[in-house]
């Protein structure tokens, strides 16, 4: 038996399957309060339970770092929203029990997410976890996550909660499948983070029974149930590979000597240790949602400035490229941004919120001057969803005010590709978000398993615009480095593809480095622009994949 899905992680194993515990049971239909328990109890019950579980995924959030801590913090505020809290206190007062009341408050919130569509659909099943576990709280028993093990397994589901990617553990878990999520869902994110094999929307892949043995490959997204000698023997080749692979040596470069720093992208001082660790020449992208979410308030410029420091500390003397503030979508925030948006992905979000709550912005750039000024890092800034001329022209200005001088754009925008040329004579580099870019040029919602196909960055159209942008970057003698700091970054050959474009740094989770560096260095500079070429005439983003792709050897003999 077999399943295909979209692969999201490399990697091949054989291992046992385990599928996630069944989820927290229904309470009955039109459960009532005992006649023991009061509304008030109640009420006080379902607050304490939900104050339990956002203390609780809070905790998780800060035994986390990058991806999973930003996605478990936006996750624990989803416990005690006020509009989820006050619709169940209501279901309370009419009579329903506290486990009825917060099932059927989540179920309608729910409902009015998936109205909302984008990310906002997305985050009901984050909701749907939050409330498992509040109505296992109120029954005082255990909530639901990874079943426990003896031995290493692959880990089965329809689709994974943030508190459970999150918290995986890569010695026990050997690699994802789910049969629903899409190339960009937080299971996607956090298996690449991981370095585990993974596998999404492989439908019909959660009833695959517990214990079969399975081949799980993270690069084709091709699943075999009771795999035959060519599937074990791929498994065992690639468990090599890493030894093959060897350590990244800190030199970006292609065969023939072009250099192409590869640099990491960290969510704090903890990611940011282990890309330095793990030879990242420095750091493409730092996410500083980690200093907000899970708030309730704004950061003071202190804590800002002391987070900050943390993630430049680590890479003195070299290049840190700080994103400021990439809140709305699906990383909402109560004091920034509104979660009653009809479409979050097109609305007030990155730049946009210094719109709507202007001074936010102005004080982030100030904490990242300061924090600047007290280390040797070379720090650069950049901001997100920066569209038109005018925002590139006034976020440069701000940064001139705060003493930030190397301000730049992230490209995540059609049309800032397409006027490349006339925003960055304000600007001083760009760095390309592919993940957004992407979504937005396919009209594609990036969670969306049904649409990752469209979602995928080798479609020739994105290519087209990435190409676009470094074009500007040079025109009327810019000489504007342009960078990639998206996942396709992270896709040895599709990094290729990207240097023959013209891009000039990659930015990429710390594991990726050693694959990309390897792939890297197997092609002149001149190979890789035939390769781009190649990709950009492609007709399809498969055909793209697979032209590029078949001329990579290097590809086959590292089981990339």
């Amino acid at each position: 038996m077999t399943f295909s899905g979209v692969g999201v992680s490399p990697g091949r194993v054989v291992g046992t399957v385990r599928q996630m515990p069944a989820p927290v049971a229904e309470p009955p239909a039109g459960e009532r309060l005992a006649p023991t328990t009061s509304a008030a109890e109640a009420e006080d019950a379902l607050r304490a339970a939900s104050t339990s579980v956002q203390a609780e995924l809070t905790a998780r959030a800060e035994r986390a770092h990058g991806d999973a801590k930003a996605v478990l913090a936006a996750t624990a505020q989803m416990a005690t929203d006020s509009m989820l809290i006050k619709s169940a206190v209501k279901h309370i007062a009419a009579g329903s029990s506290a486990e009825r009341a917060i099932w059927d408050a989540a179920a309608s919130v729910a409902e009015m997410l998936h109205n909302l569509g984008g990310y906002m659909a997305e985050r009901a099943t984050d909701l749907f976890d939050v409330r498992s576990r509040i109505v296992a709280e109120l029954r005082g028993v255990a909530a639901p996550g990874i079943p426990a093990s003896a031995t290493p397994f692959v880990l089965v589901a329809e689709d994974l909660a943030p508190a459970d990617t999150a918290t995986l553990d890569p010695e026990q878990v050997i690699a994802l499948v789910t049969s629903g999520g899409g190339p960009q869902s937080h299971t996607a994110i956090i298996a690449r983070a991981l370095g585990l094999p993974a596998v999404v929307a492989a439908v019909g892949a959660d009833a695959v029974a517990d214990g079969a043995e399975i081949y799980v490959d993270g690069t084709t997204g091709s699943i075999v149930v009771d795999p035959g000698e060519q599937e074990v023997a791929a498994a065992s080749a690639w468990a090599t590979t890493a030894s093959r692979l060897g350590e990244f040596d800190g030199n970006g470069r292609t065969a023939d000597g072009h250099l192409v720093p590869l640099l990491a992208n960290v969510g704090g001082a903890k990611d940011a240790v282990i890309a330095a660790a793990a030879g990242a020449q420095g750091v493409g992208l730092l996410r500083t949602e980690f200093c907000f979410l899970g708030r309730d308030a704004e950061p003071s410029t202190q804590e800002q400035v002391e987070a900050y420091r943390g993630v430049l500390d680590a890479f003195g003397g070299k290049k840190v490229v700080v994103r400021t503030l990439d809140a709305g979508a699906d990383k909402p925030l109560p004091f920034l941004t509104d979660a009653t948006e009809p479409n979050p992905a097109l609305g007030v979000r990155g730049y946009r919120t210094d719109w709507t709550t202007p001074g936010v912005l102005e004080r982030q750039l100030a904490a990242i001057a300061t924090a600047a000024a007290g280390s040797t890092a070379e720090v650069w800034v950049m901001a997100p969803m920066i569209a038109t001329v005018e925002e590139a022209e006034r976020f440069a200005s701000m940064c001139a005010a705060a003493g930030l001088t190397t301000p730049g754009v992230m490209v995540e925008v059609p049309s800032a590709a397409l006027r490349s040329e006339h925003v960055l004579a304000h600007v001083e580099f760009a760095s390309l978000g592919t993940n957004d870019l992407t979504q937005y040029t396919m009209a594609a919602d990036r969670q969306l398993g049904p649409l990752a196909a469209l979602n995928s960055p080798w479609q020739p159209a994105v290519l087209q615009l990435i190409g676009m942008t470094v074009a500007g970057a040079v025109a009327e003698g810019h000489g504007k480095p342009v960078g990639v700091c998206g996942e396709a970054a992270a896709d040895p050959a599709l990094a290729v593809v990207l240097v023959g474009l013209g891009i000039a740094t990659l930015s990429m989770t710390p594991r990726a480095l050693a694959a990309v560096g390897a792939v890297l260095a197997s092609v002149t500079l001149a190979q890789a622009s035939a390769l781009a070429q190649l990709a950009l005439a492609a007709p399809s983003a498969a055909a793209a994949k697979e032209s590029v792709r078949s001329r990579l050897p290097i590809l086959a003999e590292l089981g990339l």
